[in-house]
């Protein structure tokens, strides 16, 4: 038996691991995650409605992103997407987070400011297909409202949309320069930051008819690689850079997580103390913690706090923590050279774990 991915193809984090499964040759069958998939197998395996999840071949359920590549990196054969290298695989792993986490920002921008009406029949061609063209759209518009109404909780308003896309522009001209030198982020083959950004960039930004038109004529070599990332693989190959290299093409992104992101990552770290020192006796964390201010482009607004991020930033820190002494010294002088020397020295505390498909204290 195959693997079952249950997924939906407008969905982001679809699109992450839908890429990986395709790269690694890994046998699976995908199962639309319609109405009658979402209450017969998603609601009983999880307790709560999210996809992509996966189903293994001995009835094991895998639920999130990362979880479901570090499953089938420990069970299948064949080339990892994590560097060896100890400051390229720290690298990688800051790029899945800014990938899955900040990226998340235009992606959902992009989507409810210009392609807001292709979402809607995307959504109902997903819960309902069987029913005809104008149903499913009704019916889509319906279920997609408390995703649209999520925007003021990311601080997607109509004060950051201008600084959204300008910061997102930015980005997508850093990383089409890259591209011009290297076809994934770290050499010939794909890492798990380019599946970080795959998510975000193909799964809504390059799907998306607006916002693709838009990435194809603003950076047509990102446009090109995530058709790559994401599409059917031949045998695998490509190899990373060779003596732990981190290309100069990479650095304006590193700059812009360490500018844009970490900033948030710190006010969700103090959040999260205080959310603990407010409810001493749970364990299992909500979605939201709290608000705060956070800036992008420039242009300050409010935010919801999210601690799920603080999860993807641990697996950051446990890395840069295994290295020696040595790997620090160089680990050390990018961080520097980025302006994120604070990821050094700003553990996540309390810990945080994935239990029984929850974010919950360690």
């Amino acid at each position: 038996m195959p693997y079952q991915f249950i997924a939906a193809p407008l969905s982001l984090y679809s699109g992450k691991a839908r890429g990986y499964l395709r790269w690694k040759n890994i046998p699976y069958r995908e199962v639309l995650s319609n109405r009658n998939v979402y209450e017969s197998v998603i609601l009983p395996r999880l307790g709560y409605g999210m996809v992509p999840v996966l189903i293994t071949p001995d009835d094991q359920t895998v639920q999130d992103t990362t979880d479901i590549i570090d499953y089938l990196e420990k069970h299948e054969d064949g080339p990892s997407v994590y560097p060896q290298g100890p400051v390229q695989k720290l690298a990688a792993l800051i790029m899945e987070l800014f990938g899955d986490e900040w990226l998340l920002i235009a992606a959902m921008h992009y989507r409810w400011a210009y392609n807001e009406d292709f979402a809607y029949q995307e959504f109902g061609n997903t819960a309902f297909p069987e029913l005809p063209k104008d149903e499913r759209y009704a019916l889509g518009k319906k279920a997609a409202e408390k995703f649209k109404g999520s925007l003021p909780f990311l601080g997607i308003t109509p004060k950051t949309a201008p600084a959204i896309e300008k910061t997102y522009e930015e980005f997508l001209r850093a990383f089409d320069a890259h591209l011009a030198v290297h076809p994934f982020l770290f050499g010939t083959r794909p890492s798990i930051g380019d599946y970080g950004l795959l998510g975000p960039l193909y799964a809504h930004n390059y799907r998306d008819p607006a916002s693709g038109a838009m990435m194809e004529k603003t950076a047509p070599r990102v446009a090109d690689w995530a058709r790559r990332a994401h599409a059917p693989q031949h045998p695998l190959t490509g190899d990373f850079i060779g003596n732990d290299m981190v290309p100069e093409t990479l650095v304006p992104i590193l700059k812009m997580f360490a500018r844009e992101q970490l900033p948030i990552l710190q006010d969700s770290i103090a959040d999260l103390k205080k959310w603990v020192s407010d409810n001493p006796d749970t364990l299992e964390l909500p979605r939201i913690t709290g608000f705060h201010k956070y800036t992008i482009g420039g242009v300050e607004e409010d935010r919801a706090v999210f601690p799920y991020p603080l999860w993807m930033l641990q697996r950051v820190q446990d890395h840069y923590d295994s290295l020696s002494s040595a790997e620090k010294a160089t680990a050390d002088a990018l961080l520097k050279r980025i302006g994120a020397a604070d990821l050094m020295d700003m553990p996540v505390q309390p810990r945080l774990m994935r239990k029984d498909f929850k974010l919950m204290l360690a």
